[in-house]
């Protein structure tokens, strides 16, 4: 499991861990890419149907390690110079809802999505996998991963036990962020979100289970524990009485980022791993910590849509085998911040960079763990219920 952030230097200046600039083609992506050329990828890679000595792999902004000054990502070089075959590497991924509305009807038909592998949320691939619109692995391909995956990844899913169709790419996890200059105090309790001097400048997360699963620990209900409607309620009113009010300025996904750099938002609930990409291009502008109340932890993880041909299977999965070599996971884990799925990366990370081992980010020490929570997992009927009260109230 994984455990939440101390309060300490290391935390509070967590950027000072981290390498290099690693933002400003980020910034395009997550505002032209993300809205119109992410589209028009989408429409592009979609005529491919899979076919070609190539794979199209989908994912989530800053979460594949890259060089500013090349333009490139070093580990999928390396993978695509060994293979023998090229990676179209497309950061698509902004809310699993939205990108799940992209490709839904491909799905539905059993056709080529644009994508021939990604990387959503584990509870949007419970779906995927109770629907069977992904495709099952085939293991004899995957020895690295039988020998790395982390013992307590293998049985989370309900609807996947065995990791059959779904594979961890990493553990995202969650927490508060606040202006260091505008916010002296910081964010401490959930009410910290209400001073009047923040009117208009908090943004929280478009995916329910964060930011509903941070407001519940914030109300002292265990997001992964026995609560109900009552509790989840009691939330939801939470986050109305901030919307209505203007208090909450925004409801975003992975584009929230847009909003800490040009000041429309002074706080937000925000995903770990994004804050230390961007205080690393914007002068430490931002302390990030996971709250005592607690911050969230999940998995982002591989499927293989339906529609993506056997040929482009195999090759996806010589990629993901290869993620799940130690020494590559930790150059991954060296530039996402979080934390890796993969056995034996804090050992080779000593070779990567030495000053990253101790990161509470990528490797959450046992305490740590204690105040990063898993979002309870619904029944179908809770789920729809949950999702459409949390829609309505963001009035979407």
């Amino acid at each position: 499991m994984v455990r939440p952030l101390p309060e300490d230097p290391i935390v509070r200046n967590i950027v000072q861990l981290m390498r290099g600039a690693q933002l400003n083609r980020r910034q395009l992506l997550r505002g032209a890419a993300i809205g119109a050329a992410g589209v028009g990828t989408l429409g592009l890679a979609s005529c491919s149907g899979g076919g070609g000595d190539e794979i199209v792999w989908g994912n989530w902004t800053y979460y594949l390690d890259y060089d500013e000054d090349s333009g490139s990502y070093p580990s999928l070089d390396a993978f695509m110079e060994e293979a023998g075959f090229s990676v179209e590497y497309l950061e698509d991924i902004d809310d699993n809802n939205t990108f799940y509305g992209k490709i839904k009807d491909q799905l539905k038909l059993g056709q080529h999505t644009g994508y021939d592998v990604i990387t959503l949320t584990d509870w949007m691939n419970e779906r995927l996998v109770t629907a069977e619109q992904v495709q099952e692995f085939d293991y004899a391909n995957l020895a690295n991963v039988q020998a790395n995956l982390l013992d307590s990844q293998w049985d989370v899913l309900a609807a996947d036990p065995g990791r059959k169709f779904t594979i961890p790419w990493q553990l995202p996890a969650s927490g508060w962020v606040w202006n260091t200059k505008a916010v002296p105090k910081g964010i401490k309790t959930l009410d910290d979100f209400l001073q009047p001097a923040l009117k208009g400048k908090v943004v929280v997360l478009s995916e329910m289970r964060d930011t509903m699963g941070m407001v519940l620990a914030g109300l002292g209900h265990d997001p992964a524990g026995d609560w109900g409607d009552k509790e989840f309620d009691e939330a939801l009113a939470w986050l109305d009485d901030g919307l209505k009010s203007g208090q909450i300025g925004n409801v975003k996904g992975n584009s929230y980022t847009q909003d800490l750099i040009s000041g429309d938002a002074l706080a937000a609930m925000a995903w770990t791993g994004d804050v230390v990409a961007l205080n690393a291009e914007n002068d430490n502008q931002w302390t990030l910590e996971v709250p005592e109340s607690g911050g969230m932890i999940a998995a982002d993880s591989f499927t293989i849509p339906n529609g993506t041909s056997k040929e482009a299977k195999k090759r996806v999965e010589q990629m993901i085998d290869y993620y799940y070599e130690p020494e590559v996971m930790a150059q991954v884990a060296d530039y996402v911040t979080f934390v890796p799925p993969v056995k034996g990366t804090q050992e080779a990370m000593e070779q990567v960079n030495p000053d990253n081992v101790d990161n509470p980010l990528i490797f959450p020490t046992e305490e740590d763990w204690t105040r990063l929570h898993n979002f309870r997992t619904l029944t179908p009927a809770e789920d729809k219920k949950y999702s459409t009260d949390f829609q309505n109230v963001l009035g979407l």
